[in-house]
């Protein structure tokens, strides 16, 4: 069969994690409007009888301010390695800068095939994607360029098709049935976490952070409890994500709950609590804790 990997990269909100959610045909990476949603390399794998293609979703690339930001940008680093495509995310909305340019002949002039997504398409006018094309013409080794809108599915079968015909000749990674290789518990702080982008205010999403600290299955009843903490930097963004009454954390944990549920095919009781560790997003210990560890890249 063909089998291989593909990372996709690109700045922060240009839509590579609904691209990955899309390409699978099931959501395996989390999703916000917000910049820097995705902060770690998390592993989609799409397979049938012919092929499997192991999808490499990655953070923005961005100039990194704190520790947690060192982590995001080495996990961009290490998901490049050794892969068979790069799958570069531009965003036609907020169009192709000189960083774009910059880091696309960055890879484009290595041995690893470089397949560039214009996407977000649907919000804008023919003319305008002709002319972000126009942008990459002179780069040279990008293997291909398309179009796409990642939320509408335009161009997308196109670009899976593309993807396959690059893949090499090999053996199945994973098996069939596996769409990713994160633990439920990973994926259970990515839903809430998701969940709390969803419902907070601007200033707050990029300082809070998710402590699973129970995950057990009764042992009289199938009802998964899990207990888990909502860290955040100051006492103001913790009364932000209480909410007036606790309403605020109600909403979130409801809405994650029923994710969760999901995932996990289980009735769950979901406990939230809301902590403050200030400057945690550069404390060593406590993005380790979090999940965030340099030494496991």
């Amino acid at each position: 069969m063909k089998s291989g990997f593909v990372a996709i990269i690109g700045k922060p909100n240009a839509g590579k994690s609904t691209l990955m959610n899309v390409l699978i045909g099931e959501k395996v990476s989390i999703v916000s409007w917000r910049p820097q949603t995705t902060r770690n390399k998390i592993t989609g794998i799409l397979t049938s009888s012919a092929y499997q293609i192991v999808f490499l979703d990655t953070p923005g690339i961005h100039t990194p301010r704190t520790e947690l930001g060192g982590y995001m940008m080495k996990a961009v680093s290490s998901a490049v390695n050794d892969v068979d495509v790069i799958l570069f995310v531009a965003d036609a909305v907020r169009e192709i800068d000189s960083r774009d340019i910059e880091l696309l002949k960055e890879y484009a002039g290595t041995y690893i095939n470089v397949v560039v997504v214009i996407n977000k398409v649907d919000e804008v006018l023919p003319e305008k994607v002709f002319s972000e094309i126009e942008k990459l013409k002179d780069i040279e080794g990008i293997h291909k360029i398309i179009p796409i809108s990642a939320l509408k599915g335009n161009n997308i079968s196109l670009l899976r098709d593309e993807l396959i015909k690059l893949m090499p000749d090999g053996a199945q990674y994973y098996p069939e049935d596996m769409i990713t290789d994160r633990t439920v518990r990973f994926m259970t702080a990515e839903i809430l976490r998701e969940k709390a982008l969803k419902f907070l205010a601007e200033e707050v999403p990029h300082g809070i952070g998710v402590d699973i600290r129970k995950f057990k299955e009764r042992e009289d009843k199938p009802i998964i409890d899990i207990y888990a903490d909502i860290i955040c930097e100051k006492e103001s963004h913790k009364a932000i994500i209480i909410g007036r009454s606790g309403e605020t954390l109600k909403k979130i944990s409801s809405i994650a709950r029923q994710d969760i549920e999901k995932l996990l095919d289980s009735q769950v009781f979901l406990k939230t609590f809301v902590k403050i560790k200030e400057g945690w997003r550069d404390d060593g210990n406590t993005l380790r804790d979090l999940g965030y560890d340099k030494r496991e890249i």
